[in-house]
Order: C-alpha cells, then structure tokens, then sequence
C-alpha cells in the first residue's frame, strides 16, 4: 500500500491535471473574453475544483473496492474529478 503522504499528493496531482485538461479540452470562452478578463482565472478554478472531486473519488472507491487496491482507488479519483469538473461546467450559475 501505498504511504498516506504519497497518495495525497498523488491524488492532489491527479485533480489539478484534470482540471488543466477539462479546462483545455472544453473551452467555451472566446478570445475577447479571455483577453479581458483573464484566462488564466477559469483554468485556475478547474483546477481547484478538479482536486476535491478526486479526493472524493478516491474515498469512494474505497469504500466500494475493501480491498484497497491502488489501481482502482487512482481510476476512481480520476473517473470522479472527471465528472465534478462536467457538471461545475454544465451547471454554473
């Protein structure tokens, strides 16, 4: 098993690059917008929102697989910042 200093930053790492990528990969902004109010504000924000979906994901997981493989506990944290990242994009206010 992996340490517990390790896995949190692991799994910290895992939310913040998600965010980068969600960030990158579904832009809605267009270049005006970005130029005056800052692009790097939004990619920021995936990015801190990236990292409690992937700390959630990975409690989930294990709860779910007991036997706590790392694998699986890793796949969860990604599948689920993932999924926090579409919905804060898809349903901001």
């Amino acid at each position: 098993m992996l340490a517990v200093r390790s896995s949190f930053i692991f799994v910290l790492l895992i939310g913040i690059v998600a965010g980068v990528v969600v960030h990158w990969g579904f832009r809605r902004s267009s270049a005006p917008s970005q130029q005056f109010t800052g692009g790097r504000r939004a990619e920021i924000t995936s990015a801190l929102v990236g990292g409690p979906g992937a700390f959630a994901g990975f409690h989930v997981a294990a709860l779910i697989f007991t036997a706590g493989e790392p694998t699986a506990l890793f796949l969860g944290a990604i599948v689920e910042a993932v999924q926090v990242l579409w919905g804060w994009r898809a349903f901001r206010l």
